[in-house]
C-alpha cells in the first residue's frame, strides 16, 4: 500500500508541474509574462521534488528486513530463491 500511496504523491506532483507550465504560458503570459516566469520557476522545482518524495521510505516499509538476505545458499544453482533455507517451506 505504501507503494501506492507514493505513486498517486507523485502522480499529482507532476500534474501540478504540468498544469503550471500549460497555464503560465497557455493564459497567465497575456497578463503578466513576470508571473508566467514565476510559475515555470515553481514548475521547475516540482520534479526533483516529486522524485524525492517518491522513492523516500514510509515508517511502514520494511523491504531493508528481507530474509532472503540473510540466505547462505542464495546464489546455489537450483537454489528457491523465493522461498529462503531458513524459513519453513508449506508441506505439499
Amino acid at each position: 500500500m505504501q507503494a501506492h500511496r507514493r505513486h498517486v504523491r507523485y502522480f499529482v506532483m507532476m500534474s501540478v508541474c504540468i498544469g503550471l507550465f500549460v497555464m503560465a504560458w497557455g493564459v497567465v503570459r497575456f497578463y503578466s509574462v513576470g508571473a508566467a516566469i514565476g510559475m515555470c520557476v515553481v514548475a521547475m522545482v516540482i520534479p526533483p521534488v516529486a522524485a524525492v518524495l517518491a522513492n523516500s521510505r514510509d515508517r511502514d516499509d520494511d523491504w531493508w528486513n528481507d530474509p532472503r538476505w540473510d540466505d547462505p545458499g542464495w546464489d546455489q544453482q537450483g537454489h528457491d530463491r523465493d522461498a529462503p533455507d531458513h524459513e519453513e517451506r508449506p508441506r505439499p
